[in-house]
C-alpha cells in the first residue's frame, strides 16, 4: 500500500468526528476543544492513505494518477513540438539547398547555351575557303586575312600563335628534315589533300584542313594551343 500524506482528507473526517463530540460534550458539561484542534491531534503533521477509509484512499490514488498522466502529456507534448520544429528547420535547409543547386545549375545551362550561340553565330560568319579566288602568290596579310575569314572569331588568337611558331604563315614551308608541310606544318603535307587538291598551294586549303584538325583532334584551336604550349607540338 502506498505511503501517501493526506492531510486534507484526514482533516475533513477529524472535522467531522470532532462535531459529533462537541455536542456530546456540551449534553454531560465535559470541555469541549474546538474543531481545528482536534484535527490537528488526529491528523498531526500527516496522515497515511492507508489510514483512510477505502473510498477516501481510491479518491487520492485517482488524483495521483491523472497527475501523473497529465504531467506526461505535457513532456510528450513538448517533446512532440520541438521534434517538430527540428524537421522542419531541417526541411527549410534542404530546400535552400536544393534551390542553390538548381540556380547554379539553371546559370551553368544558360551560360553554355549562349557560348554554342555565339560560336554558331561566328561559324555563320565565317567564309568557306573555297569562296576564296585562287591567286599566283599571297603575301602574310594575305593569308592572314583569309584566317581571320575562315577561323571563328574567338579562337583566332590562339590558331595564330600555333601558325606563327609552325611556319610564320609561310604557306610553302617545307621542314628538310622531314614532310612536313604548310603553314601548320602537316606531317606529311599531303594529309592536307582532304581540304582540298590545291593544298601544296593555296593557303585557305591549308587554313581550313589546320581548323578541321585542331576541332577534331583539341576540341578547338585553343585547345590544340594549350597543348602545344605543354609539348611544343600538337
Amino acid at each position: 500500500m502506498s505511503r501517501i500524506s493526506v492531510r486534507g482528507f484526514a482533516v475533513a473526517s477529524a472535522t467531522a468526528v470532532t462535531t459529533v463530540g462537541c455536542v456530546v460534550g456540551v449534553a454531560s458539561g465535559s470541555t469541549v476543544q474546538t474543531p481545528s484542534e482536534d484535527a490537528e491531534a488526529l491528523v498531526g503533521d500527516s496522515t497515511l492513505l492507508a489510514d483512510l477509509p477505502a473510498g477516501q484512499q481510491a479518491q487520492v490514488q485517482t488524483a495521483s494518477l491523472t497527475q501523473q498522466a497529465d504531467s506526461q502529456a505535457i513532456a510528450a507534448d513538448t517533446t512532440a513540438k520541438k521534434d517538430a520544429e527540428a524537421a522542419a528547420r531541417k526541411k527549410a535547409a534542404e530546400n535552400a539547398v536544393a534551390k542553390q543547386k538548381a540556380a547554379e545549375k539553371a546559370e551553368q545551362e544558360a551560360k553554355e547555351r549562349e557560348k554554342a550561340r555565339q560560336e554558331a553565330a561566328s561559324r555563320s560568319a565565317t567564309r568557306d575557303p573555297s569562296s576564296f579566288a585562287p591567286q599566283a602568290s599571297y603575301s602574310v596579310a594575305d593569308i592572314q586575312a583569309m584566317a581571320r575569314q575562315i577561323v571563328p572569331a574567338g579562337q583566332f588568337q590562339c590558331f595564330s600563335a600555333i601558325v606563327d611558331h609552325e611556319s610564320d604563315w609561310n604557306y610553302r614551308a617545307d621542314n628538310p628534315t622531314s614532310d612536313a608541310y604548310g603553314l601548320m606544318q602537316a606531317l606529311p603535307g599531303s594529309k592536307m589533300s582532304s581540304a582540298g587538291a590545291d593544298w601544296a598551294t593555296n593557303p585557305a586549303t591549308q587554313i581550313k584542313w589546320g581548323l578541321n584538325y585542331m576541332e577534331g583532334r583539341y576540341g578547338s584551336p585553343c585547345g590544340a594551343w594549350e597543348f602545344w604550349q605543354a609539348n611544343n607540338w600538337y
